[in-house]
């Protein structure tokens, strides 16, 4: 899985120089090496008393004492790089020029230019360029071709050389000049594309983490699957939804999330439908998923988008208001008044003494149904008037406190009876404080209601062990709903009463759909049990702005 810790570098600074100080000095230390083994072999040769020729045929006792400095001093080098002191540019130019000097005195102990130690004077011009910057190799090839023709000229002078070969080296001076520059521009394009692709390293380095990034933070939760079923990729929203940790990465799909594995083997057998919903094992949460194949065939990877399918419900809910809302209208225009006037036109008939007992029987009937249908057209009408959640953070166990004052107070029958817990104290949740008052009293009227003459209720809230999303139980203590009747208790105008309108839990389901929460029957339980599934605590957008 993607540690927090790697997004650190987004965002950071490219520095002037993409090189790293490693790889800086690490061609000046092979340069060492190679002077070191170069110094080495001719202190060995000269040791040894029989070095082949020319090495040191014209002064032998120079050689040896060149031979010694240059092995010391290519010692001395080689500590000096690995302390990296002095500075590196330093280093390489006194170390060149100690070259050019000690190698034109092993030209010179050795017959002069004729002697082939030109060619060692071309590979360290050529080393020297390649580790240094700006006109410094082209006066490298200068000091060179001078010291040749000093040394040159200083032999045929003193009678060491025969002739001076000032062709030879007028043709070593050339060469010096032509790999000074052509090595340093070499060098410099070489070092544009160092630098160049540390760029690039660099800013993709960065767009990399930056996607990881911003994977990981969204709302919607992601998850790869590989061709062997495995997960590789599953971001924060993911692991919410799916109520599962993060060391599920690299597992197989099928073990971690049994359910999902089916749809998405069934996705892969039609790959028509793409968008299945289900609810993942041990969770109240619904989640509608999304397959895309990564490569071209779904049997080559699998990208699965996760959506809360509260959010979908939330702006089907809209709809349905809205639809609500003109019906609603409607209703009061067409029913009510007609409504109105029959139960006046009953209310009058009651008065008449003229009645006898069943015929005011009759007017009873009329005026109890006239009562019902207008309960009925008051809570369709509350429906469509609901406007849209205002989410706030809620501490619960103080709204609690208060919700159970005010509920007692107007319910004389649950005085003392209604018992609270709350873990931890300080749970929050994101819920409009209004509409959440108007779905637990329904809850708690029903549980009266239903409680078999025993006016006990609890009320316990605490934060779900895989979800990590907090609910609140509303638990009675009567006969609980019967198995039959399980699916329908949330549907509009369901009801098992006489006196009921059969739309207080559709109504308490809509509003927790409309602040991204969900409320479910807790099957299997004794006595009724509902919970509030809220919304997951990092849910940012359910703040008003």
């Amino acid at each position: 899985m993607i540690d927090e810790q790697q997004y650190s570098a987004i965002g950071t600074e490219r520095p002037a120089d993409p090189l790293s100080p490693d790889s800086v000095w690490q061609p000046l230390r092979y340069f060492t090496i190679y002077r070191l083994l170069l110094a080495g072999l001719f202190l060995v040769l000269v040791v040894w008393g029989n070095a082949p020729r020319p090495l040191g045929e014209t002064n032998i006792g120079l050689f040896r004492v060149a031979a010694v400095f240059y092995f010391l001093f290519a010692l001395s080098s080689v500590i000096a790089g690995h302390l990296r002191r002095p500075d590196f540019d330093t280093q390489v130019v006194v170390q060149i020029y100690f070259d050019i000097f000690t190698i034109s005195l092993f030209m010179h102990a050795s017959g002069g230019v004729s002697s082939g130690f030109g060619l060692l004077l071309v590979v360290a011009i050529a080393g020297g360029s390649i580790l240094t910057r700006g006109g410094v190799a082209l006066l490298f090839a200068a000091t060179a071709a001078l010291a040749v023709l000093g040394q040159q000229y200083y032999g045929w002078a003193t009678g060491l050389f025969s002739t001076a070969s000032y062709a030879n080296v007028g043709m070593l001076a050339a060469a010096f000049f032509a790999t000074a520059y052509l090595t340093y521009i070499s060098a410099r394009r070489i070092r544009i594309s160092e630098e160049l692709a540390a760029e690039r390293e660099v800013d993709l380095a960065n767009l990399a983490q930056l996607n990881e990034h911003i994977i990981r933070r969204m709302q919607a939760g992601i998850l790869a699957i590989d061709a062997q079923g495995h997960i590789r990729l599953m971001n924060r929203s993911a692991q919410r939804l799916l109520g599962v940790s993060r060391e599920s990465g690299g597992k197989q799909l099928a073990h971690v999330l049994r359910g999902l594995a089916e749809l998405m083997a069934e996705w892969r057998a039609d790959m028509s439908h793409a968008t299945h919903i289900f609810r993942p094992d041990g969770t109240e949460t619904k989640v509608m998923a999304s397959f895309a194949a990564i490569g071209t065939q779904a049997s080559d990877g699998v990208l699965v988008f996760l959506e809360d399918a509260s959010a979908l419900a939330q702006r089907a809910q809209q709809l349905k208001l809205a639809g609500l809302g003109r019906l609603a209208a409607s209703i009061a225009h067409e029913i009510r008044n007609p409504l109105g006037a029959i139960s006046h036109a009953g209310q009058l008939l009651d008065e008449s003494n003229n009645l006898d007992k069943s015929d005011r029987r009759l007017t009873h009937m009329i005026r109890d149904n006239a009562e019902r249908m207008n309960a009925i057209i008051e809570d369709v009408q509350q429906l469509s008037r609901g406007k849209p959640a205002e989410p706030e953070r809620v501490p619960l166990a103080q709204w609690l406190d208060g919700f159970v004052a005010d509920f007692v107070t107007a319910n004389v029958a649950a005085k003392d009876g209604i018992s609270v817990k709350v873990e931890p104290p300080d749970l929050e949740v994101r819920f409009d404080p209004n509409q959440l008052r108007q779905v637990v009293w329904n809850l708690c009227e029903n549980g009266l209601r239903h409680g078999n003459g025993d006016p006990e209720l609890e009320l316990h809230a605490a934060m779900g062990e895989k979800t990590r999303r907090p609910y609140l139980e509303v638990q009675d203590y009567g006969d609980g709903v019967p198995v039959e009747f399980e699916e329908q208790i949330f549907e509009p105008f369901y009801t098992t009463r006489a006196d009921g309108t059969g739309l207080g839990l559709y109504l308490a389901r809509e509003l927790c759909e409309g602040n991204q929460a969900s409320l479910n029957l807790m099957r299997g339980e004794p006595g009724g049990r509902f919970r509030i599934t809220f919304s997951h605590p990092s849910r940012q957008d359910m703040l008003p702005t």
